[in-house]
């Protein structure tokens, strides 16, 4: 499939750098539930990056990888390809774990590219990421957001339409249940019900909504913003009712959301990105519940639009108003619990649960 040029804001430090301010509720623990990690042509971001946006004040206890075509084999069958993405992340999870680079535990989970057009073929493919994980394999992830539109695209490789409707998918994603494993799913508003059909059809299997369920704001949907609210949280709202969904928030820095602090002369305050991404942050906490939703970065593709430390302010701002309890659980409780991060030091993760 052919190679397109990355669909993202690229990543200017000098602009980041116009705008600081200081970093709120310092103490809080935080667990980054959705970033990744490469080296592409102009955009680097590896554990040196990561590790310093990490470092920027907040009390970043873990994180979760989520798989973006780095590092696949350069050979060898095409369904094993992606293991080589596992076996990378796992050197530096193991890395970070050493405890030479501080308390971060980087990479602690990891969510796995395994084409589950194969079917139940793809039972080899999940043993073999969970071999090369060392422990840390927790879900899947296929590349499944699509749009007709041209101007909506998110991945270089865009997918196929119709993949979360393809019995061969959904087989693959019943054989998650059986290694343990979530499914996490990224697809935008206009393919909810399809979502919504998945997510009933496989109720063994966690399936975790990633950017808040993908509200559009560009192309077809420019200057559409309430009518693609409406759109979105009714469909949201059926989601809440399936007790296997579990929804990250973040990813809303992408250019598929049509905010384009990008294309400002100054990046966004945190205040700022509290007040554009209040209406979906907060009716997803509403209607999931705070133990059902999880804080992500989405690192480094949100960071075309802002900084790190700005991006987990604006965070804190839209949590506000919640229960320390339910604090805890959209910055780490959920995570821990939702991908299993139970091997973290009790000394670095007091508020992780411990349950079995």
């Amino acid at each position: 499939m052919e190679l397109k040029a990355s669909p993202h804001a690229p990543v200017r430090e000098d602009w980041l750098a116009r705008h600081t301010e200081p970093v709120l509720e310092p103490e809080l623990p935080i667990i980054d539930a959705h970033h990744h990690l490469w080296d592409r042509p102009g955009a680097r971001y590896l554990f040196d990056e990561f590790l310093a946006d990490t470092r920027s004040g907040h009390d970043i206890r873990a994180s979760v990888f989520v798989q973006c075509r780095a590092m696949p084999r350069a050979a060898g069958p095409k369904a094993l390809r992606p293991v080589g993405e596992t076996e990378f992340i796992a050197g530096i999870a193991a890395q970070s774990a050493s405890g030479s680079y501080g308390p971060l535990r980087a990479c602690a989970g990891i969510v796995a590219m395994a084409d589950l057009m194969l079917g139940d073929a793809v039972a080899p493919v999940l043993e073999a990421h969970a071999l090369a994980a060392g422990g840390r394999l927790r879900g899947i992830r296929n590349t499944t957001a699509w749009h007709a539109s041209a101007e909506i695209v998110s991945n270089p490789i865009p997918p196929p339409p119709g993949m979360l409707l393809a019995a061969a998918f959904r087989q693959g994603a019943a054989r998650l249940a059986a290694h343990g494993l979530s499914l996490d799913v990224w697809a935008y508003h206009t393919q909810l019900p399809e979502v919504i059909d998945l997510v009933r059809a496989i109720p063994g299997v966690t399936v975790v909504l990633n950017h808040c369920g993908g509200p559009l704001g560009i192309g077809p949907y420019a200057g559409l913003r309430e009518e693609v609210f409406r759109a979105w949280r009714a469909d949201m709202v059926t989601l809440a009712g399936c007790a296997n969904v579990v929804v990250k928030l973040g990813g809303l820095g992408m250019r598929v959301g049509g905010h384009g602090f990008d294309q400002a002369a100054q990046p966004p305050t945190s205040a700022q990105l509290a007040a554009a991404w209040r209406p979906i942050i907060e009716s997803c906490i509403t209607l999931f519940g705070a133990a059902r939703c999880m804080f992500e970065s989405n690192f480094p593709v949100d960071k075309g639009m802002c900084a790190y430390p700005v991006l987990w302010n604006a965070f804190k701002r839209l949590a506000a108003g919640t229960s320390a309890a339910e604090k805890a659980a959209l910055f780490s409780e959920t995570a821990a619990r939702t991908y299993r991060l139970r091997e973290l030091p009790k000394a670095i993760a007091p508020a992780l649960p411990q349950a079995g």
